[in-house]
């Protein structure tokens, strides 16, 4: 029997098995391990490492049966993950999570593997169940890319679709499938306050995606499916951002011509750059869940950001962007980053700082400053108050 979701939810235990055995049989993906695992032999030996790997995952995985089994077996990889390009994690408010409690996690959105990953790994250390991931189709051009992504809870949301009435179809459909993730299956959902990464740092929660959560349940209020939801307002900062110069050109790039066509390959980049990259700190705080929710979405999603923006963590990266920033709000009372940071700390940073404008080509300067100076702007204005 066809089920009404099985075309963008991930993979249910039954299907493990199969699934992995279908990726560890792809050429394309045991490319991208044996360049990850031997960055230097993968070119000359590639033909002698690939089906070692694929030998040893495969001794690895064999008694996989079930999802869970199968994120307790990363988790592994992903923990060693973060040690080697973090100067580690912090997490805040994930004491308030009750066990046995579906959430709608409502994240800021960095990084395209990342943030979830962190979030994940904030609530799995937690001893709760990892959330449903939303990832665009857009993300998902190889088929294993796709199959690694819904084994791993990961479900599809159809952003490249072009007809209206497709599009309006598509958002029924993930509407129903959220509420029936969290309300019939008890499961949590991740999903980003808006379609695609904030590059320029400027956190901002799209009220359509809020109005697409009510689209399914079209008979009750607008406030009542959001109180039924359990929505949860996660902020995710990165002390220093591995896709910054990127971002920066692509930035520069819009500036000065209106428009910025991809490279091919161009996401796969981003997120491999985006998981092995150095980032630093990292932290996570989750929000208390949204109560009483307002009627009206534009409302809603300027208290959302006001949640997301007073949680997000300022490193001295932020404040040292901030103090040379050609936009800075005069009218706001923000410290100099001497006052809040010891000596040894800032220093380190500046070094870093120092060495990432240095790699970056003097034009493209001004756009990697407002992807760090940005938050330190929008959290004082939320806290003085004053309108984004």
């Amino acid at each position: 029997m066809m089920g009404e979701f099985d075309s963008i939810r991930p993979y249910n235990d039954a299907e493990v098995p199969a699934v992995l055995a279908r990726l560890l049989a792809d050429q394309a993906f045991l490319e991208i391990l044996t360049h990850f695992r031997f960055p230097r032999l993968a070119s000359p030996l590639g033909w002698l490492l690939k089906p070692l790997i694929a030998f040893r995952l495969r001794r690895e995985f064999a008694g996989i049966r079930s999802v869970a089994a199968l994120q307790d077996r990363i988790e592994l990889y992903v923990d060693r993950t973060i040690e080697q390009a973090t100067d580690g994690i912090t997490y805040s408010g994930v004491e308030q999570l009750k066990s046995g409690s579906a959430y709608l996690f409502l994240a800021n959105h960095r990084d395209i593997v990342m943030d979830p990953a962190f979030v994940n790994y904030a609530v799995y250390h937690a001893g709760l169940p990892t959330p449903r991931i939303a990832i665009g189709d857009n993300l998902l051009q190889k088929p294993f890319v796709s199959d690694l992504m819904r084994v791993n809870k990961s479900f599809i949301v159809h952003r490249s679709l072009s007809g209206r009435r497709e599009k309006l179809a598509a958002f029924q459909l993930l509407s129903a499938y959220i509420n029936h993730s969290i309300r019939n299956d008890n499961e949590s959902i991740w999903i980003a306050q808006a379609e695609g990464r904030a590059k320029d740092g400027d956190d901002r929660t799209d009220s359509a995606i809020l109005k697409m959560f009510h689209m399914s349940r079209k008979s009750e209020t607008f406030a009542e499916v959001i109180d039924s939801l359990n929505l949860t307002p996660v902020s995710i900062s990165y002390e220093y951002d591995p896709c910054d110069q990127a971002k920066a050109r692509e930035l520069y790039i819009r500036a000065t011509t209106g428009s910025y066509e991809k490279a091919p390959g161009e996401d796969d980049q981003s997120i491999a750059l985006g998981i092995t990259g150095y980032k630093g700190r990292v932290h996570v705080n989750f929000s208390a869940p949204i109560g009483q929710a307002s009627e009206d979405s534009k409302q809603l999603a300027a208290e959302i950001d006001q949640q997301i923006l007073a949680g997000y963590r300022l490193f001295p990266a932020h404040y040292l962007a901030y103090e040379m920033w050609q936009e800075r709000d005069p009218g706001l009372a923000v410290p100099p980053a001497t006052e809040l940071f010891h000596p040894e700390e800032l220093s380190r940073a500046q070094a870093q700082w120092n060495s990432r404008l240095a790699a970056c080509p003097t034009e493209q300067q001004p756009y990697l400053v407002l992807q760090y100076a940005t938050p330190v702007r929008n959290q004082y204005r939320v806290k003085a108050g004053l309108p984004l």
